[in-house]
């Protein structure tokens, strides 16, 4: 296989039948490391809105359970890539999704706004730090895939193109993000959760690292400090080298997806998609 192989399958697709399929490509063979992070830093924004933040704060879950609601959140959306929607085992994923939402009364608003996150923050990553920009069929089938996920969770005026996910998100933004106690404080669980990942002497390097990499408005609403510009430079200038070799590599010949990761730490000895989520003992017998 030749290194842009992958991408002239994706467009001898159609984005409207096969959002899957190619959504699956870019996720899983093109960028499975890069989706990854944008994954993690796409949640992490969630946390600047005060209503967000302030929820998960509450549940203690991701301030308590930190791994464990990493890693939950990450297999459940997972196995919908890995096995479609129409599959037993993708239908049982998201309904597990469904169920650990529908204990709380999350505003529709709020619901739209995270699910634009998976959209947009993925593609500017990639823009910027993908071994090559995303295609016009990927953003197409991108946008797909999350709307049609967003359907089945029962979320409603979900856009159904990139530009229409990038305006939600921008302008929710500009509008919602602050301060709030419970989002650093689930802000500062998660970073010291990825500084556990790694070497206890690497920690605080980790830490800085990941906060190069968010922008002023999203620090300014954890009330975080800024890194110095070389420090940004540096790690910006980082991953921009990571790209460029990526890009020297043969092609990834099968799918790699997030339950092989490193990061997943809580299942050692496997897991079942329809026993994840996270569930206080009074809901025990509604699962």
């Amino acid at each position: 296989m030749k290194r842009f192989d992958w991408l002239r399958e994706i467009q001898r697709l159609d984005p409207e039948r096969d959002f899957l399929r190619i959504f699956r490509i870019t996720t899983t063979i093109e960028f499975p490391w890069d989706v990854t992070r944008a994954l993690e830093l796409a949640l992490f924004r969630t946390y600047a809105v005060p209503s967000i933040g302030r929820l998960l704060a509450r549940t203690g879950e991701f301030t308590e359970r930190t791994q464990k609601r990493y890693d939950d959140t990450a297999l459940l959306l997972d196995t919908v890539v890995e096995h479609g929607f129409d599959s037993e085992t993708g239908r049982t994923a998201i309904r597990r999704i469904n169920q650990m939402h529908h204990r709380y009364d999350i505003p529709q608003d709020d619901m739209r706004y995270v699910l634009s996150t998976f959209v947009v923050v993925p593609k500017r990553w990639l823009d910027r730090y993908g071994w090559r920009r995303l295609s016009d069929h990927e953003a197409r089938a991108m946008a797909l895939y999350y709307h049609t996920l967003g359907r089945h969770m029962g979320i409603q005026d979900i856009p159904r193109d990139y530009a229409g996910f990038e305006r939600l998100l921008d302008a929710y933004e500009a509008e919602h993000f602050g301060w709030d106690e419970g989002g650093r404080r689930v802000a500062d669980a998660t970073l010291n959760l990825m500084a556990s990942w790694y070497p206890a002497w690497l920690a605080p390097f980790t830490r800085t690292a990941a906060l190069a990499l968010l922008d002023g408005p999203l620090r300014r609403a954890f009330r975080l400090e800024a890194p110095k510009p070389a420090v940004a430079a540096a790690v910006n200038g980082a991953l921009r080298l990571r790209a460029r070799g990526v890009r020297l590599l043969p092609p990834r010949r099968g799918p790699h997806y997030v339950r092989q990761n490193r990061e997943i730490k809580g299942y050692p000895d496997g897991y079942r998609v329809e026993a994840l989520g996270t569930f206080p003992p009074s809901c025990a017998g509604r699962r």
